[in-house]
């Protein structure tokens, strides 16, 4: 049964990537699109003195999901609203990795810069992007892909923070059991974002948005300075936890039937992070992330618009090829004018790894932090011949 299961799901997804390249070739490549294959020159090492640099840091967290499966939190939230009991408790003490541009220093106040939080997949951690990217001459082909993208002026100098994207006691547990508490972790990672990492970001560097900040303006402003996008169980929070998809929780203990042969099914809908973040991306989106037309009433049910959602797959990709398509599905019909510039670009050849990984990287913080006269289309529906 699983396997006429599978066999139906890629049937399913061969048949919209047809529909899909058609599209894109009848109308071809819109003008002003400067979505593109990565070029081979990025993955090199620039000059030193244009490097930026790779800090670890550790930070307290306050939200999480304890051995008892319960929510701590220090911000009251309902059990109604959490989907399980929720008790106070002491924090837990997390590691983040940080990149920071060429030409970082603290103690100048007076530049600011965006954030992007680049997550991780649910065997990683925060060390996926760096270790996983690959290594060029004793770099991380991630960090020279943003040192030569500022180097050349296509984007702003921007803070990147690869977080542990676990929101649990058993955050350094990377094994996947779908029944544990690590797993759990991931679909609450949006009250560790909001109360514990992005204060802790914004209060320890020079950045443009400031989320202590109580005007009533702040909130507007702040959102168009962070940006947020995973690859694969990272896509699949980036989506779900930003716009309002469902957390999940394993068969066992919610009862029901498990989906994708894993054992986790949906419990409630988060209550979103579009007032935090104005630009979304995904990677290459796992399996549980909710379909289109959920996350699409969710960004339409916000006050806040989308400056940009962009989800790529490659079309080899036996993993996430189905949940691309479901999480793309009717999204863009039920979001609206709520999403300002949408892009959702499959790629061809490509599987389930870094070569369409860093290639989101690359183009994602090209539109969400590049020259705004770069990006001229609002709907772009594409192919990449190649990563």
């Amino acid at each position: 049964m699983r396997k006429g299961l599978l066999l139906l799901i890629l049937m399913m997804a061969a048949a919209a990537a047809a529909a899909l390249s058609a599209e894109a070739s009848e109308g071809g490549e819109p003008m002003g699109v400067n979505v593109t294959s990565l070029p081979a020159a990025y993955k090199l090492a620039v000059p030193v003195e244009k490097q930026g640099t790779m800090r670890e840091y550790v930070y307290p967290v306050y939200n999480y999901i304890n051995q008892d499966r319960q929510l701590v939190t220090n911000q009251g939230i309902s059990r109604e609203e959490a989907g399980r009991e929720t008790v106070e408790g002491n924090p837990i003490y997390k590691r983040c990795y940080v990149y920071l541009p060429p030409g970082y220093d603290e103690n100048d106040k007076e530049t600011k810069y965006d954030v992007l939080y680049l997550l991780h997949g649910v065997g990683g951690s925060r060390y996926e992007w760096t270790y996983g990217s690959g290594q060029i001459s004793g770099r991380f082909v991630i960090a020279n892909i943003f040192d030569n993208l500022i180097a050349n002026g296509e984007i702003e100098p921007l803070i990147v923070v690869f977080p542990e994207g676990r929101s649990s006691v058993e955050w350094q547990n990377t094994n996947f059991t779908s029944e544990r508490v690590n797993i759990l972790g991931f679909y609450y990672f949006d009250y560790e974002l909001r109360y514990d990492l992005i204060p802790f970001i914004e209060s320890t560097f020079n950045t443009k948005a400031n989320i202590a900040d109580p005007a009533p303006e702040a909130a507007a402003y702040n959102r168009l300075h962070r940006a947020i996008a995973g690859l694969s169980m990272g896509g699949m929070q980036a989506l779900n936890l930003t716009f309002g998809g469902y957390r999940h929780d394993h068969v066992s203990f919610t009862g029901g039937v498990g989906m994708a042969g894993n054992g986790l099914v949906p419990t409630v809908r988060t209550p979103g992070m579009q007032d935090l973040f104005a630009y979304v991306g995904a990677f290459s989106n796992a399996p549980t992330s909710s379909a289109g037309a959920v996350l699409g009433a969710g960004i339409a049910a916000s006050e806040y618009p989308m400056e940009l959602v962009y989800i790529t797959c490659g079309d080899a990709d036996g993993i996430a090829m189905g949940s691309f398509y479901s999480a793309t599905g009717s999204l863009l019909d039920t979001a609206g004018a709520k999403i300002k510039k949408y892009y959702q670009v499959v790629i061809k050849g490509g599987a389930h790894d870094f070569n369409v990984w860093n290639n989101g990287a690359y183009n994602f913080a090209k539109l969400c932090f590049g020259r705004a006269d770069q990006v001229e289309s609002d709907r772009v529906i594409m192919t990449l011949d190649k990563y």
